[in-house]
């Protein structure tokens, strides 16, 4: 897989994290972050790694700032991104397997770099199901093209 990934300056230290572990699990880094800890706008790097994915030039992307909020709402403006601000394991696994996020988010200030792996690992690992989960998936995208999800009644 390809991965993009953006961050702040103060997600410049978890990007280095990230991009290491992209690496040992064998996926291509796309890396549109700051390469310093010198002040940066996060929804500069946030558009370029979720257009890398809206454009298909990434199939998915790790955004890290210094609290995953502000990349996560950037992220989220572009058409066909699902951003997914994860704080553990369980969100990271949830926001695949059920929402099909092709964005990741995380916190350069408030998770430690243990729980950064284990985030990472088990986001990028984990696939969407589909199923029930695919309807749902759907009517994000109908909100995406204005129409009312309420309308949308297969997966």
């Amino acid at each position: 897989m390809k991965i993009a990934v953006g961050n702040d300056h103060r997600g410049f230290e978890s990007k280095n994290q990230i991009k290491a572990i992209i690496a040992q699990l064998g996926h291509e880094c796309i890396d549109v972050g700051t390469s310093n800890s010198n002040p940066v706008d996060y929804p500069d790097t946030a558009y370029l790694a979720a257009m890398a994915v809206a454009k298909k030039q990434a199939d998915r992307a790790i955004l890290a700032c210094g609290t995953g909020i502000g990349m996560s709402i950037t992220a989220n403006k572009i058409k066909g991104i699902r951003a997914a601000l994860c704080h553990d394991e369980l969100s990271a696994q949830i926001s695949r397997d059920h929402n099909d996020a092709n964005v990741l988010c995380v916190s350069g200030d408030l998770i430690g770099e243990v729980l950064l792996r284990k985030i990472v690992e088990v986001w990028l690992n984990t696939e969407f199901s589909g199923g029930r989960h695919q309807r749902r998936v759907n009517k994000i995208t109908a909100i995406e093209e204005g129409k009312d999800p309420t309308e949308v009644k297969n997966g």
